[in-house]
């Protein structure tokens, strides 16, 4: 059996169980031709891609250097000397093979040493393979339910390794499946690697299944208030909505229901307005679905307990060592203990039963970057948030439940300012909820004069920059829509307007926000 090795960047690597290694050959003629040839190159069989193949040098020094114009260069038998080049020595020729094409090559350096002496000659044997492996894969259903097991199944053509979601896979008859219990975040990334080591990589995209989403956002003190409770149990009979958001953890720190969660319990930010499971039960009864809404990293009550105990690398620090104050206090979203503590909630709130945890607040304080510290920070803000959105929908889909980022409405053009990359987090995210509430809109932006009394057109024309974000993912957009008064008196015409606009982009879906929780139930349609 030929024994065959790859170049790679580090190296020679054989292709089997033996170790890396580099060869070099000599070869001597007779000491009375006194010519020599040191032949310096790549292993015996070598296999290589297109990038080993650019990579490969041929050395022969040949001593005495007078004796070069006795030397014969061959690469499949057609003299290539005039494409070698001499080094600095005056001794050694160094040939590349550039261009060879795909299939097996022979170099050979020979030297004629006269006197009827055999001629001394350096042979090298290496074979090239730039063609990437067939990958076939098997269609996956366009939505899936949360609940439903998913396989992943192909086939690869010719020898090769596969990897699924980063995992090798065996393969049988150049066949392989892998299955999942439910839906894994998507897209799952197929690679087929051969041995010269080309690739080919394929993303299967996972899309679930979600009812489309219309509901309003109601705090943890409104729900828990029967004066504003009743008009959304009222339009949720009514079938004007699909979904109530209900806080978690709200902007002040305060965690709204009797949680478990250690880290919660001990700086004091539990305060049990309503309970949890009940409220869940009560939700799914009426047929909507139940949304978290968990403020990350706006949190005082953390801020503060973690600068108190000593713990100050938790918090977002001035350059003067203070803590960060703007929005009575920023928790770090670098440090680890920051990070678990928002998953712990978002964890414990799936496990009572809610179908979607949708963040809020996940992203760095709005002003100069340079007036804020982030201890711990490795990398960017941008990647450190996606990241962290990230691990949270991992722990999230094996609760079966889903994740939302809420953000601001000038991230899909401006990511820096907030550290919200909508693209980077549209991958590890269910759906993106742009907070595009006209009042808060400047003039003049997209082109619109007065975008809080043109509450349509700001928000078309904002949603086609949120949906050219996240082309190419599996994400949707959910849009935040205002159902306030600032600025100017808001009322039935205002909210249709903005609904009207995201259904002319193709979007069927929003989310109301009110901060008094009074919903105006007459813009909306009954389904």
């Amino acid at each position: 059996m030929v024994t065959r090795t790859r170049l790679t960047r580090r190296g020679y690597v054989v292709l089997g169980s033996l170790p890396a290694f580099l060869v070099a050959g000599m070869l001597q003629g007779a000491s009375a031709g006194r010519i020599e040839i040191s032949a310096d190159g790549p292993p015996a069989n070598v296999l290589v891609d297109a990038e080993g193949a650019a990579a490969l040098a041929f050395r022969a020094r040949v001593t005495p250097a007078e004796r070069l114009d006795r030397v014969r260069l061959t690469l499949d038998g057609d003299d290539v000397l005039d494409r070698a080049e001499l080094e600095a020595d005056g001794e050694t020729l160094v040939y590349r093979p550039q261009g060879a094409g795909d299939g097996v090559h022979r170099v050979e350096v020979r030297v004629d040493r006269g006197l009827g002496l055999p001629d001394a000659r350096a042979r090298w044997t290496f074979e090239v393979d730039t063609a990437p492996p067939r990958l076939r894969l098997a269609a996956v259903p366009d939505e899936i339910p949360i609940d439903q097991p998913v396989e992943i199944a192909g086939a690869v053509d010719g020898e090769a390794v596969v990897t699924v979601g980063g995992q090798p896979v065996q393969l049988r008859d150049g066949g392989f499946s892998v299955s999942y219990p439910m839906p894994p975040p998507g897209p799952v990334q197929v690679v087929a690697t051969d041995p010269a080591g080309n690739q080919t990589t394929a993303d299967v995209p996972i899309t679930v299944a979600i009812p489309e989403v219309r509901g309003v956002h109601v705090t943890a003190a409104a729900w828990a208030t029967p004066s504003l409770r009743d008009p959304i149990l009222r339009m949720i009979e009514e079938g004007r909505i699909t979904a109530v958001e209900l806080d978690i953890k709200d902007e002040s720190g305060v965690v709204g229901y009797d949680s478990q969660v250690p880290l919660a319990r001990e700086i004091g930010a539990v305060k049990a307005l309503y309970d949890l499971g009940e409220t869940v039960r009560t939700l799914h009864d009426l047929g909507v679905r139940v949304i978290g809404r968990l403020v990350c990293f706006r949190d005082p009550v953390h801020a503060e307990a973690a600068w108190e105990a000593g713990e100050r690398d938790q918090v977002i620090q001035t350059p003067a060592g203070g803590p960060y104050a703007d929005y009575g206090g920023f928790t770090n979203f670098a440090h680890p203990q920051v990070r678990a503590y928002q998953i712990d909630l978002a964890e414990e709130a799936a496990a009572a039963g809610f179908d979607e945890i949708l963040y809020d607040y996940v992203r760095r304080p709005d002003g100069p970057l340079e007036t804020m510290v982030f201890p711990g920070l490795q990398g960017t803000p941008e990647a450190a948030i996606a990241s962290f959105l990230g691990e949270t929908r991992q722990r999230l889909r094996a609760r079966r439940a889903l994740l939302g980022a809420s953000v601001f409405g000038i991230a899909a053009t401006r990511p820096l300012e907030i550290a919200q990359d909508i693209p980077a987090m549209a991958r590890h995210v269910d759906y993106i909820a742009p907070m595009l509430y006209p009042s808060h809109w400047r003039r003049g932006e997209y082109d619109v004069a007065d975008p809080n009394g043109q509450p349509y057109d700001i928000v078309f024309r904002s949603l086609q920059d949120f949906q050219s974000a996240v082309a190419g993912s599996d994400t949707r957009i959910v849009p935040w829509l205002q159902d306030f008064s600032l600025g100017r008196a808001y009322g039935p015409d205002q909210v249709r307007a903005q609904i009207q606009a995201a259904r002319d982009v193709g979007i069927d879906e929003w989310l109301l926000w009110d901060p008094k929780v009074t919903y105006t139930a007459a813009a909306l349609e009954r389904r």
